[in-house]
């Protein structure tokens, strides 16, 4: 048992260390890939295409090699899922466009009281003390980071609470429809992605132009843009199948809180090789928002170890009903065997 435990406790730290290994690298490359000072691609959601055209290749090559099995799910919900991520990528690329960076910030933030209520509507889920307070002060301390000027418009404000309330909704789906047709992660997300694929590249250079004015077919490739395309679409595979993993084995909430730790290493590492202005204001706030996450991951073990315990606590302490039941169950049963001797 102990041996187990150990290894589903490493086996969760590395699906924890691919997905903020992965997303953090993809950060930085897409920065360099994006920004005007590196090589100027401003087609987010077009890429964010690529990149699960990529992932669906591999699904596609896995199944065919044999490397993971293909389980039945329904296509209306695949489909359903597929139009549910897309908002939520669309979404935040519009409220990225249309809102300052500190409300963008301030919605990202506010996904994780929305997840808790939406598991609470949808599963009917409770948290304890601990949880709750342990997520207040993780979003107490990115917001101190982050959060800088705050402009809001209505445009602006109703595409982050479509992004806010599809990207929670997608993150709880992930998990529900691994749960419900026990599929694994990579499974689920080599028959979404192919669907996300299509749309967002269909889609993709039009919402593009809305955004950044610029037109796909007239961008001149080079070959360090090529490179980094390549680049971000490899580790969008890793970032992605982590992501499913990492919901599949815990929860949204989990995902969402201690995936702010990509926002700290983001934050440390454009300021070592951007040479970004970190204050200390920022270094409280990192101080604070580690604090948090130390704070919730202890309050999902001692919520974990109540849940464990109080099965066998009722189990052992049996209501006098519940006795006499029992007793007259034991009654009947001699009774049939004196019975059936005679």
């Amino acid at each position: 048992m102990e041996s187990e435990k150990k290894s589903s406790h490493v086996s969760d730290m590395g699906a924890w260390a691919m997905n903020v290994v992965s997303s953090v690298g993809i950060i930085m490359a897409n920065k360099q890939l994006m920004s005007a000072n590196g090589y100027a691609f401003t087609f987010a959601t077009t890429l964010t295409g690529f990149h699960f055209a990529v992932t669906a290749l591999v699904g596609m090559v896995s199944n065919a090699t044999g490397l993971s099995s293909s389980k039945h799910v329904p296509l209306w919900e695949l489909i359903w899922f597929s139009v549910v991520a897309n908002m939520s990528i669309t979404g935040m690329n519009l409220s990225l466009m249309l809102n300052s960076v500190g409300f963008y910030q301030i919605s990202k933030l506010s996904m994780i009281p929305v997840v808790c209520i939406m598991e609470w509507i949808l599963h009917n889920k409770r948290y304890s003390k601990e949880v709750k307070m342990s997520v207040v002060v993780v979003v107490i301390g990115v917001g101190v980071c982050t959060v800088t000027d705050v402009k809001v418009n209505a445009k602006g404000f109703i595409c982050a609470c479509v992004a806010v309330l599809s990207t929670s909704l997608q993150q709880i789906s992930i998990g529900s429809l691994q749960k419900k047709y026990s599929i694994g992660s990579f499974e689920l997300l080599s028959k979404t992605a192919p669907i996300q694929a299509c749309s967002l590249l269909v889609l993709g250079p039009f919402c593009d132009y809305y955004l950044s004015g610029n037109l796909l077919l007239d961008y001149k490739y080079s070959y360090g843009a090529i490179f980094f395309i390549l680049l971000s679409c490899s580790l969008a595979v890793f970032c992605n199948v982590s992501q499913y993993l990492c919901i599949g084995r815990f929860s949204a909430v989990s995902f969402q809180v201690l995936g702010h730790m990509k926002t700290v290493c983001v934050l440390t590492l454009g300021w070592v090789l951007f040479e970004s202005a970190l204050t200390f204001k920022n270094i409280m706030g990192m101080l604070v928002a580690i604090a948090g996450m130390v704070i919730y991951s202890w309050a999902v073990e001692v919520e974990k170890q109540t849940n464990t315990k109080s099965p066998h606590a009722s189990k052992n302490s049996l209501t006098e009903e519940e006795l006499k039941l029992l007793k007259e169950g034991m009654e009947k049963a001699d009774v049939e065997v004196g019975q059936s001797k005679a």
